[in-house]
């Protein structure tokens, strides 16, 4: 898989979830700055700030929240490896894109097909 599939998937969950949360801030934030190759070196300070969110989120116990903001982190964390600047994060970052988007689907009621028919489409036979 190349890097410019797994940021068109990432973007089709970003914009599935942005119909189904209350906070959209930083996904749309994110969902902007895919189309933006030259921000992807702040998608550090924002994960900064999601990761503030998670950790109140984590406080009053909201799991949908939790859920939504672990996602965000972890496409945020990819943009900046996709960067290739110093200090990348762990390189299987991107590999929990999608069990983080099953969590999230779930949390929100979404099917898991709804995650799958994004990031496994279904081929011609």
């Amino acid at each position: 898989m190349t890097k410019w599939h797994v940021l068109q998937e990432m973007q089709s969950l970003i914009r599935l979830f942005c119909l189904h949360c209350a906070d959209k801030e930083t996904l749309e934030q994110l969902d902007q700055m895919i189309e933006d190759r030259g921000s992807w070196p702040k998608a550090r300070s924002l994960f900064e700030a999601i990761r503030l969110k998670n950790l109140k989120a984590e406080q009053r116990s909201d799991r949908r929240a939790e859920a939504q903001y672990c996602f965000e982190e972890v496409c945020a964390k990819t943009l900046y490896n996709l960067a290739m600047q110093p200090a990348p994060y762990d390189p299987d970052t991107l590999y929990w894109i999608v069990p983080n988007a099953l969590t999230l689907a779930r949390e929100l009621g979404l099917s898991p097909m709804d995650v799958v028919v994004i990031t496994d489409p279904p081929r011609p036979s």
